[in-house]
């Protein structure tokens, strides 16, 4: 069975060292990098299944490296390494495709769990809701202008293109999928997508609402698909 290969891209050379070493001894085929130039020697040498980038790096910033690598269409998981403190910094590595993100200093227990989350999401045979769906979601399905294929597991538009979707992106659709018409409050949504609570002034879901609405053609202004019930949370409505 092939490992699964992890990308460690930060200039801190012994953060590197330890969560190299780390990971290593839990099984995974390690690289490292440390910077965005070297980041992109090594995708293009073999293809990574988990990234996790820094933010904060000399010459091209994490942020500005996510936005490259996942425009020109890498669909490996990243996790986001910030310092403590830089919500925006978070947000806007959200916005621009991460996955998941860990505040340092951090223990590598956690690195190790939210790579082994973001894994699972990754999975081809399941992606990693924490609760049995009320209403199994149909092969294909409308939803704006596009149409979730869920057994291809992809989002395509009206001319049958792949739009390029997060793992987190494709959960959240998958649960909007098998729940339409019901409101689903921004806990309940987190809990079954991503399969934990939704904590203190975490804003994530709502940013990913918002770019699903830009992928699937939705007026921002008043979107009629994935719709704000103002007080409550979401709904899906596969008709509008």
């Amino acid at each position: 069975m092939t490992a699964v290969r992890v990308l460690v891209v930060d200039d801190e050379p012994d953060l590197r060292a330890l969560v190299s070493d780390y990971l290593e001894m839990q099984g995974f085929a390690v690289g490292v990098a440390a910077d965005a130039s070297e980041l992109d020697a090594r995708l293009a040498e073999v293809p990574a299944d988990v990234i996790v980038l820094d933010i904060n790096m000399p010459g091209e910033n994490g942020l500005a490296a996510l936005a490259r690598i996942r425009a020109a269409g890498c669909r490996a998981g990243v996790i986001l390494l910030t310092a403590a403190g830089t919500l925006g910094d978070r947000l806007a590595g959200l916005t621009e495709g991460a996955d998941d993100y860990l505040v340092k200093p951090f223990e590598p227990r956690e690195l190790l769990a939210r790579i082994r989350a973001v894994i699972r999401r990754l999975d081809a045979g399941g992606n990693g809701a924490a609760a049995p769906a009320p209403v199994a979601a149909r092969p294909a399905l409308r939803m704006g202008r596009c149409t979730f294929d869920t057994e291809a597991r992809c989002l395509r538009g009206p001319d049958g293109a792949e739009i390029a979707l997060t793992a987190m992106e494709y959960d959240l659709l998958d649960v909007f999928a098998r729940h339409p018409r019901q409101t689903l409050s921004r806990q309940r949504l987190t809990q079954l997508a991503h399969g934990r609570p939704l904590a203190h002034g975490d804003r994530s879901i709502d940013i990913r609402i918002t770019r699903l609405r830009a992928k699937i053609g939705e007026d921002a202004r008043s979107p009629r698909t994935l719709q704000t019930v103002h007080g409550e949370g979401y709904v899906f409505d596969p008709d509008a």
